[in-house]
This record gives C-alpha cells, sequence and structure tokens, in this order.
C-alpha cells in the first residue's frame, strides 16, 4: 500500500546522532502543536512540553541520564511531562497520554527530515530527580520522556513493520 503517512510511520527510527545545525523555530513550534495534537484520556490534557535549547542544560542533562549522551550533540530537546493532579483520570492515564504526544512528536520530527529519539525518564531510579532539578519541573508534575532532535547525521533504513510472530488473529 502507498500511502505518504505510513512511510513516514515506518521510515522512523531512534537516531543519536545529529548535524552541527539548529533546528528552526517553526519546525519546534510545529513538533509541539503536533506534540499537544496527540489523543488524551477524557480530553483531560495533562501533558506539558519544555522546550530547551540552552546549551548548558543540554549538556547537563546529557551527563545525568544514563541514555542520554546524545544530547550534548543536539541542538533541542522537548521534555514531555505531566500534571497528573489536573484531574481525575490524569492521575491514571498521563503516562498514556505522555505517550501518544512523544510518539506524535517523533512522527512529526521525522516528516520534517529532523532526527529524534525518546528517552524515558520516569522508570529511571531516580524517576528523573537531578533532571527535575536543573529544569525546575514541579515535585507533583512527573517527567515520562525526553525526546533529543536534531538534523540526523546517520542513517537508518526503514522498520518492514511486520509483526511476525507477534501477530495474533482472533485469539492468542
Amino acid at each position: 500500500m502507498e500511502n505518504k503517512l505510513i512511510d513516514v510511520i515506518l521510515a522512523r527510527r531512534s537516531i543519536r546522532r545529529y548535524k552541527d545545525r539548529p533546528v528552526e523555530k517553526e519546525k519546534i513550534d510545529a513538533l509541539v502543536r503536533c506534540a499537544a495534537a496527540a489523543p488524551s484520556a477524557g480530553n483531560g490534557r495533562p501533558v506539558h512540553f519544555i522546550v530547551i535549547r540552552d546549551r548548558v542544560v543540554l549538556d547537563g542533562i546529557a551527563k545525568v541520564h544514563p541514555y542520554g549522551a546524545m544530547l550534548a550533540q543536539a541542538p533541542v530537546a522537548v521534555v514531555i511531562c505531566a500534571d497528573k493532579d489536573k484531574n481525575p483520570l490524569s492521575r491514571s492515564y498521563w503516562e498514556q497520554d505522555c505517550g501518544a504526544a512523544m510518539e506524535n512528536l517523533l512522527i512529526a520530527a521525522q516528516a520534517m527530515d529532523l532526527g529524534a529519539v525518546w528517552l524515558g525518564v520516569c522508570h529511571l531510579p531516580d524517576e528523573g530527580a537531578e533532571i527535575r532539578s536543573m529544569i525546575h519541573v514541579p515535585d507533583h508534575v512527573p517527567i515520562m520522556g525526553i525526546a533529543s532532535i536534531g538534523y540526523p547525521d546517520e542513517e537508518k533504513r526503514p522498520h518492514s513493520g511486520e509483526p511476525a510472530e507477534r501477530l495474533h488473529l482472533e485469539r492468542w
């Protein structure tokens, strides 16, 4: 099946090396708009976005995140977190809301010829306490993840998308 959106989804890969080139403000704005348009449980919209371009902050997070070395090269990152106290559904579904926002952002990045990778934070041993402190995130707002973003300086072949032995019809 030939479809531009499906091609973008299958071409999306985790990119960890970036060119020394800034990402345009218009593209950053579009990424956040796409992320903010993701579905949300009960339309509660607890998800917040922190755009980071400050080199000192990106380098600092790269040092404390166990898998975040690429942030030292990335021109921009978007932190995705949630105000779980915004409404009753947010307490139960904040991770799904944030995950949907992150996936929208990653797909939008691919569509704009940007590379990105999802760095989990909320399940780190310290739940991202050092990162939270660096960017002043309130204690009641968990950080789900960080998208490291830039113009790719590596190429990866698209995924086939074939589920193979993971596909079950009608029952397991």
